[in-house]
């Protein structure tokens, strides 16, 4: 398929094993697959940003399971989130070797993805990594109480529930709350996002941070300051860095605004580490 940069993106559907997907193709050029967070839909990566399109590249992102326009699904692991990332680099025609990453959850399909198969990578862009591999950090009623707000008092007690457990200026716990709303209100089935915020988090990726030493391609970990966004700890994106082989660590300074949510600061980040990896753009 070619795409003029300058157009919209296309939209795409995989039948995968277990659910219908939905999905954009943006742009020429070298193919890159990025999957969204855990309630999150395919905008909230590089957050509606133009810029890897314009700079040369084929943009694919996609709603995961029950996510977004996607249908649900009766199970929500990272092997099956795997499948799907795999249905979909199949459906899209893009042979190995590959460029995908992601935020949180997706960053997580994503590196399943990689260990399952990791000659096929090329490059990892890994963004607020959670996953260590340790039950203390997984807070599963954290997600649960998220679960049962959306259930029961939808996208807006969704983001209440947020908002309570935000240790920081009120001007900051009301901008996240803000874009906690936003994003629940994009879900076509809310009640799937529920029941995958229930068992995403039982889920295991990998078995430990260790096991990301087998990945030897270049890996660019980008982390948060915890005084905004402690749900992606810092200290976390720092142990992946210092696992992987070929990583390098970025954030923002303290005190701005996560790099996270800065789409179109991240997609340059992601264009100068790729062409520093001789990644950068290519023809169509």
């Amino acid at each position: 398929m070619s795409l003029d940069s300058g157009r919209e993106p296309v939209p795409f559907e995989v039948r995968t094993a277990g659910s219908h997907v939905h999905g954009e193709t943006a742009g020429d050029g070298r193919d890159i697959f990025l999957c969204h967070g855990l309630s999150a839909t395919r905008r909230y990566v590089v957050h509606g940003s133009k810029v890897l399109p314009r700079c040369g590249y084929r943009l694919h992102t996609y709603d995961a399971r029950g996510h977004g326009e996607s249908e649900p699904a009766t199970e929500y692991s990272y092997e099956l989130l795997a499948d799907d990332l795999e249905a979909v680099i199949a459906e899209r025609g893009v042979e190995a070797p590959l460029v995908l990453g992601g935020h949180s959850m997706g960053c997580h399909t994503a590196l399943t993805f990689a260990l399952r198969h990791p000659g096929k990578v090329a490059a990892l862009i890994l963004v607020g990594p959670v996953y260590t591999g340790s039950g203390d950090d997984l807070d599963l009623e954290r997600w649960d109480e998220r679960a049962d707000a959306l259930d029961h008092a939808g996208p807006a007690g969704f983001a209440r529930v947020i908002g309570s457990r935000v240790d920081g200026p009120e001007e900051v716990r009301k901008t996240i709350m803000r874009l906690a709303q936003g994003r629940a209100e994009l879900h076509r089935y809310p009640e799937a996002v529920a029941e995958a915020l229930r068992q995403i988090p039982r889920s295991r990726p990998f078995g430990s941070v260790d096991d990301l030493a087998r990945l030897d391609v270049p890996a660019l970990v980008v982390g948060s300051h915890d005084e905004i966004d402690d749900g992606h700890p810092y200290a976390v994106a720092e142990r992946y860095a210092g696992v992987l082989p070929q990583a390098k660590m970025i954030s923002e300074d303290k005190g701005e605004s996560p790099l996270s949510w800065q789409g179109g600061r991240l997609s340059r980040e992601i264009d100068s580490f790729l062409e520093g990896h001789g990644l950068g753009p290519v023809a169509g």
